[in-house]
């Protein structure tokens, strides 16, 4: 290339100037331009908060399959042009609230437990590729479905394991094992969960308001009895101090008194008078110490009483609760049962007389469709009889006349006689003879056609034939 520009510049400097080597060069260096700026603009970076996917002809992974999809994050890669494509999934954390209603648990009681869960695309490497290949180009509503649906699964799955006091005492066991299937299912879709935060649960049989009113009962009786342990012992204590007291007091002033007495013999009448006054106080005292403390075990007996009843009170409405929710969960139990029946019933009722109506419906369009079809085919058999109804009717019955005939004879056809023992005595007034009239009468009893048709309310066509009027006895003779 230097070599070129300066045979150009010598070239120019000569004074002929080659313009086709000028434009030679503008067009090479145009292309290197081109191809750095094509090379800089499919240079892509990858933010800390985003995934870089870059899919179309990856290449093979570790174990010699085609990769679908190579995941990046917090890094750049170079996207070759025409053979690769690139697109960003965002990392920022997804809120869900995820309100559980009517959970079935173990002890059949449904309850209610809304939460919320913070969800978000993982990092991990396998994780990751799993939301490559199952998440990407999916707007946030989507996901936050996928999701959703799978949370609500796994919580009924975890709810229906676990006891109404589990689930409501033991909060670490259950989120601990809400996290555990949530996070597990959410993985393979490529999702990681960050945080899980279940609110009050609840119940539609009262279940766990009896359980709380159940523990708030207990606590005041633990604190009444609290209370009356403190006063009995502050009573002891106080009683205990003064009678100390008044023993201290008493030892010194006996001592005083001693030290008097021997120095102060003159008085010693005065001593016993006043020795006498003392033992009368110190009995008194005593009387009133006994009585106090007898006093103060009277009242702490009387408050551990009056707790033993009311634990008496809490054992029975405890057991009263019991009773009570049992029978209004088999209650609830059988009311179901019974509207699933008459909905299955109902349904079946409905689905027969559909059945049945659509048989009909189809039955009557045929009759409808044949009456159509005869009435469409009489007509045009009068358009060919050039408008005339009874010349159409006369070619139907033409045409109909030999199956007429083969009914008739079909009459007796079938009739199976095995023997005919008939007696000829001869010729009767008629002049026919006992064989014939057999005869005559068995063809006698296949109707006419003319007392058909009569019975219908018609008369055949004088092309079939005339009546005969029956002659008289006069025109007989």
């Amino acid at each position: 290339m230097k070599q070129f520009l300066a045979n150009t510049l010598t070239a120019s400097a000569d004074g002929s100037i080659d313009i086709t080597m000028v434009a030679l060069v503008c067009v090479i260096a145009l292309v290197v331009l081109t191809t750095l700026v094509l090379i800089i603009s499919r240079y892509r970076k990858c933010p800390s908060d985003k995934i870089l996917v870059i899919y179309g002809k990856i290449g093979k992974g570790k174990d010699g399959n085609a990769r679908s999809a190579k995941c990046i994050h917090g890094g750049a890669a170079f996207i070759v042009p025409v053979f690769q494509a690139f697109e960003y999934m965002d990392l920022t954390p997804i809120s869900l609230s995820v309100d559980l209603r009517n959970a079935l648990s173990r002890q059949n009681i449904r309850v209610d437990v809304p939460s919320r869960f913070t969800v978000g695309i993982s990092t991990e490497p396998g994780v990751m590729q799993n939301a490559a290949e199952r998440l990407l180009g999916l707007k946030l509503d989507a996901i936050k479905q996928i999701a959703e649906d799978i949370i609500f699964g796994q919580m009924r799955l975890i709810i229906a394991t676990m006891d109404i006091e589990e689930i409501n005492t033991d909060r670490d066991k259950f989120l601990e094992a809400v996290s555990g299937n949530v996070e597990t299912e959410l993985k393979k879709i490529g999702l990681r969960l960050i945080n899980v935060n279940v609110t009050d649960i609840t119940d539609e049989s009262g279940y766990i308001v009896a359980l709380g009113k159940e523990a708030a009962a207990k606590a005041i009786n633990d604190a009444k009895i609290s209370v009356a342990e403190a006063d009995r012992g502050g009573a002891i204590g106080s009683a205990e101090a003064d009678r100390d007291m008044r023993v201290n007091v008493s030892r010194s002033n006996s001592e005083a008194i001693k030290g008097e007495n021997e120095a102060k013999a003159q008085i010693a009448e005065s001593d016993a008078i006043r020795r006498e006054r003392e033992a009368e106080s110190l009995k008194r005292a005593t009387a009133a110490e006994n009585i106090q403390a007898a006093l103060a075990m009277e009242e702490s007996y009387g408050a551990q009483k009056n707790a033993e009843m009311e634990r008496a009170s809490l054992e029975k409405a405890k057991l009263e609760a019991d009773v009570i929710v049992k029978t209004e969960v088999e209650k609830r139990k059988m009311e179901l049962e019974a509207e699933a029946e008459a909905e299955q019933m109902r349904r079946r009722a409905q689905g027969e007389a559909d059945a049945i109506y659509a048989k009909m419906e189809a039955e009557a369009r045929g009759v409808e469709e044949i009456l159509k079809k005869q009435a469409a085919g009489f007509a045009e058999i009068v358009k060919s009889a050039g408008g005339d109804a009874d010349a159409a009717l006369k070619l139907l019955i033409a045409d109909k006349l030999e199956d007429l005939m083969r009914v008739q004879v079909d009459a007796i056809k079938n009739i199976k006689i095995d023997k005919v023992t008939v007696w000829d005595n001869g010729q009767s007034a008629d002049g026919k003879n006992a064989t014939a009239n057999f005869l005559s009468g068995m063809m006698k009893s296949v109707p006419p056609l003319q007392e058909v048709f009569g019975m219908a309310g018609m008369q055949l066509p004088e092309i079939l034939g005339k009546n005969i009027p029956e002659k008289t006895s006069t025109e007989q003779e």
